[in-house]
């Protein structure tokens, strides 16, 4: 069997960059998680403190397992945070939870990257269940139509990604200028923590859309070049 050296390099490298964005961000956490914040404040204190100062009344704060597991859910207007962050008093904890209320917040005020992120997540989800069937089937049967398929699906993943990226990167944004004018993180060395945590975050998204487009390039290439072939 046949493997183009092409895709794996892609594999192993998008699979290392990934690796690495992990690496990052649980490093930044388990470093910074030992920096307790001045306020005495836990992750679920700032963050129902940042709902009750934007207006945003119907919104949940709830804990969950998992480490790292924290989000927001828009379709059920519930802010997750792991129990670690839901009751820890560190940078780490407040950082991560401001970061989720920024995505209520975001919901609350109809932030449009938000509502497009939304709109995708169905077809993202079809989409992610095509890629296996087509990936280990219909590309042996009948590669001539796997390919394009792929290239497709790939692409649908791909703009999923890049529409996440201004999402996460403004929620990451109002949680630092909202930790500063609520003083919940004190400026110097604390805030200085807090940001590093939320950046290394930041890169696993940015490391998750680069996956995404390698592959998605990676099919239309030879989906060109199997066009130009019969040609």
């Amino acid at each position: 069997m046949f493997i183009d050296p092409l895709y794996l390099l892609l594999f192993f490298g998008t699979m290392a960059l990934s690796l690495f964005a992990s690496w990052r961000v649980k490093g930044a956490y388990a470093r910074y998680s030992q920096v307790p914040a001045s306020s005495g404040l836990s992750g679920a204190q700032i963050a129902q403190r940042i709902l009750d100062l934007n207006g945003i009344h119907d919104v949940a704060v709830r804990s969950t397992h998992g480490l790292l597991s924290d989000h927001y859910d828009p379709s059920n207007k519930t802010l997750v945070l792991c129990e670690e962050n839901y009751h820890g008093t560190n940078v780490a904890a407040l950082g991560v939870a401001a970061h989720e209320a920024g995505h209520a917040i975001q919901h609350h005020q109809l932030y449009a990257p938000l509502r497009w992120r939304m709109a995708a997540v169905g077809i993202t989800t079809i989409v992610g269940n095509i890629i296996p069937i087509a990936g280990l089937g219909l590309f042996y049967i009948a590669p001539k139509i796997a390919i394009p398929v792929l290239a497709f699906c790939f692409g649908v993943v791909m703009l999923f990604q890049l529409i996440t990226l201004p999402v996460e990167f403004d929620a990451t944004a109002r949680a630092k200028r909202i930790l500063a004018h609520t003083g919940a993180i004190a400026p110097g060395e604390e805030t200085t923590a807090m940001s590093k945590v939320l950046d290394a975050a930041a890169l696993t998204y940015v490391a998750a859309f680069i996956s995404a487009l390698g592959t998605f390039l990676y099919y239309v290439m030879h989906m060109v070049g199997g066009r130009s072939d019969e040609e």
